[in-house]
């Protein structure tokens, strides 16, 4: 593994390039760009799962942390915003296409969770990505808007509250992070909180199983406005044409990965396209848990070998 940092906007991005065990510099690699969950960072299942295995199984991965998250730069920190979250992807292909051991040609993308979202929205504007595999993708605008009651007088309220918000910062006052989840699953039960996805969350992120210095499961509450008006899958019967593999698991939770990945198959231009729906998998046993990951990756290695 090798720890890289490359030029975004006006900071420089953080990112772990991992290298096949037979790497040979003089030669040229497909290579992979692999984006890690809302909250998270490249430590976490985007970089020890899933980029590991496809390293091994002899690609170029450069797993990379979000702008304003991880190790990445960008201020004010902990800003989840879509269109910089896709941006980045763009970013990250601009560094490999630099690389002489990278074949421009055969340049992937996979995503988990939200990043399996942004993975798929980005191919439909940036070309150079040639395959995609989304693992348990989230609409985060859907998500969010969801969150803010999804629709009419609810959704105008939350945007008014941002709106406040960011007035009051700009003005000087403390910025407002939010932490997504709560500090423990016991803490989360004894709030109310009875849906899988949240519960199972916070047992990733928050005990030994899944936490990194840099998963911060937090969020810049003055800057959530522009989720409240994105869509990952907006134009994807037009623009989404490259090959896509979907693994979703078949236990439907809070966060929606289960209806997302229909919808996007449904909706996808994409003449070489797949869903892979796990028996008896949730969303979080996909970001590590062996039996569902092993189901996952038998099919993600043979998609991208195929098709890069």
């Amino acid at each position: 593994m090798q720890t890289v940092q490359y030029k975004n906007l006006a900071w420089e991005s953080a990112a772990n390039i991992l290298f096949p065990n037979d790497f040979d510099k003089s030669k040229k690699y497909p290579a992979i760009v692999s984006v890690h969950p809302i909250g998270s960072c490249k430590e976490q299942t985007s970089g020890n799962i899933y980029g590991q295995a496809l390293a091994d199984a002899g690609f170029v991965v450069l797993v990379i942390d979000a702008s304003f998250q991880g190790e990445s730069g960008g201020e004010p920190r902990f800003i989840e915003n879509p269109y910089h979250r896709v941006e980045d992807i763009r970013y990250a292909v601009d560094y490999l296409v630099t690389q002489d051991f990278v074949d421009e040609n055969r340049i992937g993308a996979l995503g988990v969770c939200g990043g399996g979202a942004y993975v798929l929205n980005a191919a439909m504007t940036e070309r150079r990505i040639k395959a995609v595999t989304s693992i348990t993708g989230v609409n985060f605008g859907r998500m969010t808007r969801e969150g803010y009651g999804g629709t009419g007088d609810a959704l105008i309220e939350g945007l008014e509250a941002i709106a406040r918000q960011r007035t009051a910062e700009a003005r000087g006052a403390e910025l407002l992070v939010n932490n997504l989840l709560p500090p423990s699953v016991e803490e989360g039960k004894k709030a109310g909180i009875t849906d899988i996805d949240p519960l199972e969350a916070t047992e990733y992120y928050k005990t030994a199983r899944g936490q990194q210095p840099n998963g911060a499961t937090s969020a810049l509450f003055s800057r959530m406005s522009v989720a409240l008006g994105w869509d990952a899958f907006h134009l994807a019967e037009v623009l989404l044409t490259q090959p896509i593999l979907v693994v979703i698991g078949d236990k439907p939770g809070a966060f929606g990965a289960y209806r997302d990945g229909h919808e996007v198959i449904h909706r996808a231009a994409s003449k070489q396209k797949e869903l892979l729906v796990l028996e008896n998998t949730s969303h979080y046993e996909l970001y590590d848990q062996p039996e569902p990951v092993a189901k996952a990756l038998a099919k993600v290695i043979p998609f991208f070998k195929a098709y890069l």
